[in-house]
């Protein structure tokens, strides 16, 4: 990571920031051997320029791990550019469309990687709703407000799909919850597919699922989505409070031994703004930083014993 020529004031804030994550006892990643992966909720990011400190604590938390799905990219990229170029060439990102209406918000979803610990493998695509034929046309009977964008990677020999989320908020919350089982039938349906890319689908993002308990968190583990291990026991959410399960990190059980025991939040907030940004009020913060702080996890990428029993049982 290149910070460069930075002023006192971001050189003293990042000192403070690299303490904060510190505590969140983020493990270092080995190659090929395990990958830190992480859902970021972004807000609104590019919807206004960042100043430079933020562009600098944006990419000091970015590069704690090696693949992150963020959500909230706005159609301007050009603070993702500098974040990039701050943190280094290794750096990549794929990303989606924007959708130009209220319901999309203009935001785009993004996976940003270090391509020296995991690589794109050439698949990305929206999801589109289910079909159905009316007279000669094919419609849809509900929509995503924003298609969830999937995109394949491997590291080591370990292939996966992840795919990030980012489900509608507004008023009614059956149509939320009728978003999520549809998100959890697609998902279902996608990994019975012979023509799938691999098998391990790995889902996350902005859920906009406040509790564990409630209907909505039923809805999109409908069909099997399990949350890993490491996060099951995590006694706090992911907004600032540290009380709102909105994000989310889920897998199909299908090979649990790829999810290490390691796994949290990382709070960048730790209440108290006037480390990073003297004098600055809570809400601006949020639109320096975010609203939300990172969730993330470990995954198990050394799957030689995976292989090798799959041959010896055929």
């Amino acid at each position: 990571m290149d910070h460069g020529k930075i002023s006192k004031e971001i050189a003293s804030g990042l000192v403070e920031l690299q303490s904060r994550i510190k505590k969140a006892g983020i493990p270092s990643s080995k190659l090929d051997e395990t990958l830190n992966i992480a859902t970021w909720n972004i807000r609104e990011f590019g919807k206004k320029p960042r100043s430079e400190a933020a562009v600098h604590y944006l990419a000091e938390i970015l590069g704690q791990f090696d693949l992150i799905g963020v959500v909230e990219l706005r159609d301007n990229l050009s603070d993702l550019g500098r974040v990039l170029q701050i943190l280094g060439p290794y750096w990549k990102v794929v990303y989606s469309d924007m959708i130009p209406d209220d319901g999309g918000n203009h935001e785009r979803i993004a996976f940003i990687y270090d391509k020296r610990a995991v690589v794109f493998t050439g698949m990305a695509a929206e999801a589109n709703p289910p079909r159905t034929k009316e007279g000669q046309e094919y419609h849809s009977q509900i929509s995503w407000w924003r298609s969830p964008y999937l995109a394949s990677f491997r590291a080591g020999k370990f292939d996966f799909v992840v795919l990030s989320a980012h489900i509608r908020w507004g008023d009614d919350e059956k149509a939320r919850q009728g978003e999520l089982q549809m998100l959890a039938d697609w998902l279902d349906e996608k990994r019975k597919e012979t023509t799938l890319e691999d098998k391990d689908l790995i889902v996350m993002g902005d859920f906009n699922i406040a509790s564990r308990d409630d209907d909505l968190f039923k809805a999109i583990t409908s069909k099997g989505l399990q949350i890993p291990k490491a996060l099951q026991s995590l006694e706090f959410g992911s907004d600032l409070a540290r009380k709102k399960r909105y994000d989310q990190i889920l897998h199909f059980p299908i090979y649990p031994e790829n999810f290490t025991n390691n796994g949290g939040v990382l709070d960048f907030y730790c209440g108290d703004i006037e480390p990073l940004f003297p004098g600055m009020a809570k809400l601006k913060f949020t639109y320096q930083l975010s609203d939300h702080l990172p969730l993330w996890m470990q995954i198990n990428t050394d799957i030689e014993g995976q292989i090798l029993d799959q041959i010896i049982q055929g």
